[in-house]
């Protein structure tokens, strides 16, 4: 792990009321010293932790002189009670650009390295102060774009994944002893745990990891979202769909065929579910170079889809395009909700009739009036997400490491759990459940690699 004592600003770039910058690191209170003075002639050094001091920042000339530059607040952070684990200084000073820059070079001429990607968050992890999948959360708040992924993330934070982790692992250590006990000791009666009762346990296990890796389900479609397609053949209101989804005009709708030639894309919420929505060309046949290109991409789209929103006009007659889309989206092997749309004008019945008896998932709306987005966001919450999981209170799997790590750990136990039930010897079992234990530890990171930590922090931002 890095000595360097790190510096960054960790608010956003521009101007602003306030800016933030962050120092961490064994140096941080005698770096910032050099740089923020306390109005009342201390030293920053002498103020107890978590006291926000008011003081002058000072900069260096060429000539070696001092000159200050601005008023601000500094608080002091001592290790280990900081967010990093380590001595750490924020200093809040006025936002503008300029200003923030000017006070930053200072803390690197006072002896501070630039912070790289995430290396608040990194430092807070490699010393003990959070878990990895707590950390990952803490991204996840950051990039939140609705409530549901708010409560989500900050549940996530408290360390809920990481209980239920600790309390499985716990478990696994407990039977391990009781098998090595056995092993250590043939002749002797000292195994907290028969066989069977290593099997009921093994069981518990395995119950508890079958419903947290069941979550993965919900917390995929909250944090990481869905993609989905909307498609349909040229004016049946694909694009006023995906506007009336997205909340804005974000496709140009007309009454002209091919309106639609490229793939667009928005991030909507529906309910408690993120839609990565794509928007795509109309499906038919074209000797148009440009459309033609559309109906490609919107087929490669569709087909990388988890969800696909199928467009028919309710008002009109199916044709001989709408058949082979909805044949060619049935084949797909994936869910579709079949959107009929226009219902505020006519509606075909023959039409209605052999939609519902080609697909389990119907849904009437207008896109035109908003009628019918109610039923569709209660169809896709119950295609993807479990209503019983409180996403404020609940242990819940967010993204696909998480979820690898507990599939591992199922298939670990399984297997343990049938060498005990198959009558093998009782020792056989223990590399298996040492396996599920090095998963699980994988989980809250407690085992993780150099790479895949560095990985995983690389994508937060700068100053964080």
């Amino acid at each position: 792990m890095k000595t360097d004592t790190i510096a960054a600003v960790s608010t956003p770039r521009g101007k602003g009321g306030v800016a933030l910058l962050r120092v961490s690191g064994s140096e941080a209170i005698a770096i910032a010293g050099h740089v923020f003075e306390p109005k009342n002639g201390k030293r920053l050094c002498d103020f107890p932790a978590r006291t926000a001091v008011y003081g002058t920042i000072y900069i260096k000339e060429a000539n070696g002189s001092r000159v200050a530059v601005d008023d601000a607040l500094a608080t002091v952070f001592r290790a280990p009670a900081s967010f990093t684990g380590e001595d750490t200084v924020e200093i809040c000073c006025h936002g503008g650009i300029l200003l923030t820059e000017t006070v930053l070079t200072a803390l690197f001429a006072a002896g501070a390295v630039p912070a790289g990607a995430g290396e608040f968050t990194k430092r807070a992890f490699l010393n003990g102060k959070i878990g990895l999948s707590s950390a990952e959360a803490l991204a996840d708040l950051l990039e939140a774009q609705n409530r549901q992924q708010l409560l989500l993330a900050h549940s996530g934070m408290g360390g809920k994944t990481e209980e239920k982790s600790a309390e499985i692992y716990a478990e696994l250590r407990r039977i391990l002893a009781s098998v090595y006990v056995v092993i250590d000791y043939p002749d002797e009666d000292l195994a907290d745990m028969s066989r069977e009762e290593m099997i009921a346990a093994l069981s518990e296990c395995l119950a508890k990891l079958q419903k947290l890796a069941e979550t993965y389900r919900t917390g995929h479609a909250v944090a990481e979202g869905i993609a989905t397609v909307i498609c349909g053949k040229p004016n049946v209101g694909k694009s006023s769909v995906y506007n009336a989804l997205v909340g804005r005009e974000a496709a140009i709708v007309t009454d002209i065929e091919g309106t639609t030639r490229d793939l667009l894309t928005e991030t909507a919420t529906l309910g408690r579910v993120t839609l990565r929505l794509t928007d795509t060309a109309g499906l038919r046949e074209t000797g148009d170079t440009v459309e033609k290109i559309g109906v490609e991409r919107a087929k490669k789209a569709i087909a990388e889809a988890e969800l696909i929103l199928a467009v028919v006009d309710a008002g009109s007659k199916l044709t001989a395009e709408d058949f082979d889309i909805l044949k060619a989206v049935q084949m797909e092997g994936k869910p579709v909700i079949v959107l009929l749309n226009k219902t505020d004008t006519n509606v075909e019945p023959a039409t209605v009739e052999i939609c519902k008896s080609k697909f389990e998932k119907i849904v009437f709306l207008s896109a035109k009036t908003g009628a019918g987005f109610g039923d569709l966001s209660a169809t896709v919450e119950k295609l993807f997400t479990d209503g019983t999981l409180d996403l404020s209170q609940d242990a819940i799997l967010t993204n696909a490491r998480q979820q690898a790590a507990v599939l591992r750990a199922i298939e670990d136990i399984e297997r343990a759990k049938n060498a005990l039930c198959d009558g093998m010897p009782i020792d056989l079992c223990c590399n298996d459940a040492e396996s599920a234990m090095g998963a699980l530890a994988e989980l809250d990171g407690r085992a993780v690699s150099e790479d895949l930590v560095s990985e995983i922090f690389s994508h937060f931002c700068v100053g964080k």
